[in-house]
């Protein structure tokens, strides 16, 4: 029987690379021909996307990939009969239900504004990659109002003056807010909602919980529910209007706006095949029992009788249904049905879909998709493209020509974005070794695209790093500059790029942190290295020659290390090839957290009054290798920070997490969070004057920063 080479991807594998022509030929003729691997020059070519012309031809690839995908795991079965000399698992597994591609499958009331408004004069806000590029948060604020979303409901805070803040409107959302944006008087408001795909929203307080913000050991992958946009008046605050809703039936992973144009990035789960089946049934030994030549026969006449059941099934079966959407109050039609803006990857890149939407906040234009058939990765977005970085594991049924000595590689496909939501479209794709860790790990600057990457995780004695310099040619992200073999036996924990200049800390038992000159894009070079003790989560620009971090400290013990405590750490990197450690204040011990050590939305750095304000849970006691067992402390921790004198404690806002009665409000039992789970009863922080406002699920305490162990205010939002 003639069948598909190699497979789809999956999360963590990767197919044989197959030439754009082999693959339209199989395209051509489910699973009637065997493609060649491509051949080593021009690499990056081999990355570039293909326009799908229609739905059929979209429905065709998804098959194929299917077809492939089961193909792989009969032959494998196969195989196992050919080599077993006993039955071991009687007949192989049940797999019924497995997928395409294998892989893991309005308006409210409150009090009136008062009048006349009096304002703040400075606040923060969100603690955005890319000046201009803002990034949706469950919080928003300007210098008068704050709003968040928080327990089924969109809240509406009078924030200033601090004394009087309270609530002017709660809007209940279907489903569970997670997202928004505030652009002038309109809120632009993300909730997961029930997918048709069988995903469920769940009843949480909608803060993102299950977020990969921080990808060591994470890949965004979305929760299987769909995504439902609502747009609101903010006209009268104390009474917001429903302007618009727009359903997406892909899963929430990141969103940018610019001006007026709000680009989404959502993930639609591959198309499921449910009735396959993979298990034997009639064979006649049982368990144990030796094979001699007539079973192996028997059993590989059945596997090829399942093949060609599943090949009919995969075949037949309607999945145009499962394909990404678009409903829109505003403008009937459906965007997604008609498969526009579809692209499918000449390597066979998985079955599922990843879409960048674009909307307008006021603008009342329909949304315009550009959907790579792909699985989702990490987003990053300048005032003009939005990048994807799609990380694949080495498979032993194939992988890229060219790439031999690569466990990990990452995809990066890149979208024209902007101020006109009607103008997004994919661009080019390009391949670099390893994968990223974040956002931060990705950077544009005068038409070259930088990226810093790892070839897996210690303690694997063969990784090390890499930055790569990218330029697009046509379709093509070609590689024009890398520096390769940073910090062997290391993996990166931290990365920063800041005009000609990238920051990168890696970790195995010590913090080097690395300067990279990017001035000369065809010949990027480590120009300086600095070796501490930890290691940094997130590096923050505090001016052009200081770095302000946060991470963990760590025991050295030898071949290894423990983290521990909690680190704040200034680098003065104004001579690049000598960068100096000139501050560090270490909090609490092991199992003390953070959300703003993996997430950069909960670090709030307020350059105009040198404030420093971050959720923290501070656990003490403990010894080298074990958890801290007292909590003393789960709140908002406010420091001044200078890069002349460093920090300075200013005082902190409690958040008790338990009865007094336990241990003042503490629990010490939340004392074990592992390093890459990092979290805190507090989330995020908005200052206002000498006001700030510390942020929970339940409620927003407000101190002022000369008293802040006497909250003046406190806005339930339960």
């Amino acid at each position: 029987m003639c069948r598909a080479l190699g497979a789809p991807m999956r999360v963590r594998t990767l197919p044989i690379a197959l030439s754009a022509v082999a693959l339209g030929s199989i395209f051509a003729s489910i699973g009637c021909s065997h493609a060649a691997p491509v051949g080593t020059a021009n690499l990056e070519l081999q990355a570039a996307l293909v326009p799908v012309r229609d739905c059929a031809e979209a429905e065709q690839v998804i098959r194929d990939l299917a077809l492939r995908e089961m193909n792989r795991r009969i032959d494998a079965m196969i195989l196992a009969v050919d080599t077993a000399t006993a039955s071991n698992g009687c007949y192989g597994s049940a797999d019924a239900g497995a997928s395409a591609a294998g892989g893991s499958s309005s308006g409210g009331s409150g009090s009136p504004s008062p009048a006349p408004e009096e304002r703040a004069g400075s606040a923060s806000s969100t603690n955005n990659q890319v000046a201009g590029v803002d990034e949706a948060d469950f919080i928003k604020n300007d210098t008068k109002y704050i709003y968040t979303v928080a327990n089924g409901a969109l809240h509406v805070i009078d924030a200033f003056p601090a004394a009087t803040a309270h609530e002017l409107a709660r809007v209940p959302l279907e489903g569970t807010p997670k997202k928004l944006f505030v652009e002038g008087d309109r809120a632009f408001v993300y909730s997961s909602v029930a997918s048709t795909t069988g995903g469920v929203a769940s009843p949480s307080s909608g803060r993102g919980g299950g977020e990969c913000t921080y990808g060591y050991d994470c890949t965004p992958q979305g929760d299987g529910t769909s995504t439902k946009i609502t747009v609101l008046d903010l006209s009268n605050k104390s009474a917001p209007q429903l302007v618009r809703e727009v359903r997406l039936s892909g899963s929430y992973i990141a969103a940018r706006r610019i001006g007026d144009a709000v680009h989404t990035v959502v993930s639609t789960p591959q198309v499921s095949f449910p009735s396959l089946s993979y298990y034997l049934t009639s064979t006649s030994r049982g368990c144990g029992m030796p094979i001699d030549a007539n079973e192996r026969a028997l059993r590989k006449a059945e596997y090829e009788a399942l093949r060609a059941k599943n090949a009919q099934i995969i075949a037949s079966t309607p999945i145009t249904r499962a394909f990404p959407s678009v409903k829109d109050s505003l403008n009937a039609g459906d965007p997604g049905a008609t498969c526009g803006g579809f692209y499918r990857s000449s390597l066979g890149d998985g079955a599922a879909f990843t879409s960048v939407v674009s909307l307008g906040v006021v603008n009342p234009a329909p949304a315009k998709l550009a959907t790579v058939i792909s699985r989702p990765g990490h987003v990053y977005a300048s005032a003009d493209a939005l990048y994807l970085a799609v990380p694949h594991t080495r498979a032993d049924y194939g992988w890229y020509a060219g790439f031999a000595g690569d466990k990990v590689v990452s995809d990066i496909h890149k979208f024209r974005i902007g101020t006109d939501p009607t103008a997004t479209a994919y661009q080019a794709s390009g391949l670099v070794k390893g994968g990223v860790l974040n956002q931060f790990a990705m950077d544009a600057s005068s038409g070259y695209f930088r990226v810093a990457t790892s070839s897996g995780h210690t303690p694997d004695p063969n990784v090390d790093s890499a930055v790569a310099v990218l330029q697009q040619q046509g379709p093509n992200l070609v590689t024009v500059g890398k520096v390769d073999g940073i910090a062997k036996t290391e993996d990166i924990r931290a990365v920063r790029f800041d005009g000609n200049r990238g920051y990168v800390v890696t970790f195995k038992k010590t913090d080097p942190l690395f300067v990279i000159a990017l001035d000369n894009p065809t010949a990027p070079a480590v120009l300086g290295e600095l070796k501490i003790p930890g290691f940094s989560t997130y590096m923050h620009m505090m001016d052009a020659t200081h770095l302000l971090t946060i991470g963990y400290d760590a025991d050295d013990q030898g071949s290894f290390a423990f983290f521990s405590g909690i680190l704040l750490q200034i680098f003065d990197v104004s001579n690049p090839t000598a960068p100096a450690l000139v501050h560090k204040e270490r909090i609490g011990t092991r199992g003390s957290s953070s959300a703003a050590l993996t997430n950069h939305l909960a670090f709030n750095y307020f350059q105009p009054k040198n404030l420093l304000a971050l959720p923290m849970t501070v656990c003490e006691g403990g010894g080298s290798g074990s958890f801290g067992q007292n909590m003393t402390f789960s709140g908002l921790m406010v420091y001044d920070v200078t890069a002349q004198n460093g920090f300075a404690l200013r005082g902190k806002i409690s958040h008790p997490n338990a009865p007094v009665s336990t241990n003042g409000g503490y629990d010490s039992g939340l004392c074990n969070h592992w390093w890459t789970d990092a979290t805190s009863v507090v989330q995020r922080s908005v200052i206002m004057d000498d006001f700030v406002y510390s942020v929970a699920p339940d409620v927003i305490r407000v101190a002022n920063v000369n008293s802040l162990a006497a909250p003046v205010s406190a806005i339930s939002l339960k």
